[in-house]
């Protein structure tokens, strides 16, 4: 039977470390999701942290997690390049059970100072994913998924997410991270039910699940709404434990549940005994689950596949995205932003920016301009 691992986001980082210093030393701590592209930050991987990460990877219990590789980014760059090679040389090094990235792609010039925002769900952006999910396969040579959005425009294109990465791991036989708190926000950003939202994704295909905090911002555009923003730098809330212990018997290929908080919410004593008392809550739900279901999927590629010598490229995706992350973090509100929109590349095309929600446009500003000074 597939056992489901306590897991921790545990990273390079001195307030993480901490708080979750006790849980490892007590042997809670199952499996660890490292995210491997932020070594930016440090010349090199201190000798403890890598003796962790080997230790955890013995046991196939450690998990990678990209941020920045901006896989739909529609010029490929050399940052993208360097990014596989820096996987496949870690692969080479650690022991990893599998390889993750967000879904969309990353605003801003700086590799490492962009949100990650969505992009149309149209057959040309499915093919520039589906390539670039194949390079990252080859490149770590072991599973691959990719995470659900927290962030969209309009409730068209929530409904449709859940299917659209199902299209994208189809060739490489990926599959999804589940982040629950993704799902909560959009429960509360266009007030649809949870339930339905799951009934929209292909649980089978689940082979980890996120849970984190987050906040709540106002909107200008509507005084009276509240927009949830997963910002990691919260306790979780018990409407995503709840979500936990409905969805977690719907995922029969479920290896790994993992907590994430960003260093910078576990700053005092008592954001840090919280997320203490956060991991053990949820060790608790996956502990009083059984799995009697024998796994269906090893999320290896069921076929071999062909890559093209060229990553594949979409030119006017790349003006479109240009665009559009200089719009996000140069407009100083909703209604400039909007303007622009309108008299940009992208009006009147796949992205339908006509459509888009008033509060989330005005939370996208927010993202990307927050982004601008860098991943924390």
């Amino acid at each position: 039977m597939p056992k489901i691992y306590s897991s921790i986001a545990c990273n390079v980082d001195t307030n993480i470390l901490q708080a979750t210093l006790p849980l490892f030393e007590a042997e809670k701590v199952q499996a660890i999701e490292w995210s491997f592209d932020t070594l930016y930050q440090h010349n090199q991987i201190p000798d403890w942290f890598a003796e962790l990460l080997q230790a955890y990877g013995q046991e196939n219990r450690l998990i990678g997690h990209g941020v920045f590789f901006s896989l739909f980014a529609g010029k490929w760059t050399t940052a993208q390049q360097e990014w596989l090679d820096r996987l496949k040389k870690l692969a080479s090094e650690f022991t990893f059970n599998h390889i993750t990235e967000h879904f969309g792609f990353m605003t801003g010039e700086d590799f490492h100072k962009g949100a990650p925002i969505s992009v149309p769900f149209i057959s040309s952006t499915l093919a520039l994913g589906q390539d670039r999910l194949k390079r990252i396969q080859n490149a770590c040579n072991c599973p691959v998924g990719l995470e659900n959005l927290a962030f969209a425009y309009s409730l068209d294109e929530v409904k449709q997410h859940g299917d659209f990465l199902n299209q994208l791991i189809e060739p490489i036989n990926g599959f999804i991270i589940l982040d629950l708190h993704n799902l909560y926000c959009q429960s509360q950003n266009f007030s649809v039910a949870v339930s339905d939202l799951l009934s929209l994704y292909p649980l089978d295909r689940v082979r980890e699940i996120h849970i984190s905090g987050g906040s709540w911002t106002s909107s200008s555009t509507e005084p009276e709404k509240r927009i949830r923003r997963d910002t990691h730098d919260e306790a979780v809330p018990m409407e995503v434990f709840e979500l936990l212990e409905q969805v977690i018997a719907q995922c029969p290929n479920l290896n790994f549940v993992v907590l994430e908080q960003l260093g910078s919410g576990l700053i005092t004593e008592e954001s840090r005994r919280l997320f203490q008392e956060d991991f053990l809550r949820m060790d608790d739900i996956i502990t009083t689950y059984t799995n009697t279901i024998p796994p269906e999927n090893l999320f290896l590629p069921l076929v071999p596949f062909d890559i093209s010598s060229s990553p594949l490229q979409n030119h006017l995706l790349h003006t479109q995205q240009t665009e559009l992350s200089t719009i996000l973090e140069t407009a100083t509100n909703y209604q400039q932003a909007q303007h622009l929109l309108r008299s940009s590349s992208l009006a009147n095309s796949a992205w339908q920016v006509e459509n888009w929600n008033s509060t989330m446009l005005e939370t996208a500003l927010a993202i990307a301009q927050k982004w601008q000074h860098g991943f924390n």
